[in-house]
């Protein structure tokens, strides 16, 4: 006779369990500041705001704040710092004088293109332990979990 207790919940499935310790992995990833070529050591807020702002892009600071999906005031704290280390600039926006343009300096471009080394640099390793199957099936996963994420 089995004397189990009966369970509430089903257990957690293999591929439930592995997705929750990604997320732990990545939010420990995103808690410690990397260093991005000659711009330093930059917290994830900081290279965030240079990737949403973009290689070639100026953008309004009411976009950028859109963008990173937080408020104007937090995005003004994030621009303040990035000015300080002379990753970005802010100029007028011709139509508006209300409105403001961020773009990234030199130094802000090569931090950009040392985050998206970065990326490549994993996204080599990833695969170099993948077979072409396992790489299709993992990047058809990917972007359906972004697609979920984003409802």
């Amino acid at each position: 006779m089995d004397t189990t207790p009966p369970s509430h919940s089903p257990p957690a499935s293999k591929g439930s369990r592995n997705l929750g310790r990604l997320i732990m992995q990545l939010r420990r990833l995103e808690r410690h500041p990397q260093t991005f070529g000659a711009a330093g050591s930059l917290t994830p807020s900081e290279i965030h705001t240079i990737v949403a702002i973009g290689y070639e892009e100026k953008i309004l600071m009411s976009e950028l704040a859109a963008r990173l999906e937080v408020t104007k005031g937090a995005v003004s704290q994030l621009v303040v710092r990035l000015e300080t280390k002379q990753l970005v600039t802010r100029s007028s926006y011709p139509h508006d004088s209300r409105a403001v343009l961020i773009s990234l300096t030199e130094k802000g471009k090569e931090a950009y293109t040392a985050h998206e080394e970065v990326h490549l640099q994993f996204y080599d390793q990833l695969r170099s332990r993948l077979s072409r199957q396992e790489i299709e099936i993992f990047e058809t996963c990917i972007e359906k979990l972004n697609e979920f994420l984003q409802k």
